[in-house]
């Protein structure tokens, strides 16, 4: 019997970069851009409220590159504030290694197990999709969707009742199944 899990984003994740102005480490991204022009070069920025006291960071997207180069429909999204690209800016690991920024997805996603509950099957199949790259542990995705602790799912892998072809310590934000046995 084969199961199919979705992770699936609930939210923006939060930006975890160091305020100016208090100890705060935490942003959100508000999902406005603020966008500049000097005659045929164009700057872009993301810009991030402080969850802390509220000051505004602005994350470069574009930085002095010329106008004819940047693609219409990315300006028209920029100039519209689209909530889509503000989640696939965050997502890009150019404009974060470029801002020196990581994501926290702590409340950010959910896991969607399709109305599962455990059926009384020997060996169980199930194959978990992520909608984004969402950097989560297996174990934790794994015991959320069979309703078990964390130690119980450790305990299956070290008996080789829980398999995977990919190493489930650690975090994974890419596609993988696993096979349950009872």
């Amino acid at each position: 019997m084969l199961e199919n899990w979705v992770v699936i984003p609930t939210c923006l994740p939060l930006v975890l970069r160091r305020c100016h102005a208090c100890a705060s480490g935490r942003f959100r991204a508000s999902g406005k851009f603020r966008v500049n022009a000097n005659h045929k070069l164009i700057d872009a920025w993301l810009l991030a409220l402080c969850t802390g006291c509220g000051d505004t960071v602005k994350l470069t997207v574009l930085e002095r590159m010329n106008v004819r180069s940047v693609r219409p429909e990315l300006l028209d999204r920029l100039h519209d504030n689209d909530r889509g690209l503000t989640a696939e800016l965050l997502q890009d690991p150019v404009v974060r290694r470029r801002n020196r920024i990581a994501l926290d997805w702590g409340n950010a996603w959910r896991l969607d197990t399709g109305g599962w509950d455990r059926p009384d099957s020997e060996v169980i199949d199930v194959s978990v999709r992520f909608a984004a790259p969402i950097p989560v542990r297996p174990v934790r995705l794994i015991a959320e969707g069979c309703a078990l602790s964390r130690a119980e799912v450790e305990r299956l892998i070290a008996e080789g009742n829980l398999v995977s072809a990919v190493r489930l310590s650690g975090k994974l934000s890419g596609d993988f199944t696993f096979t349950l046995k009872r």
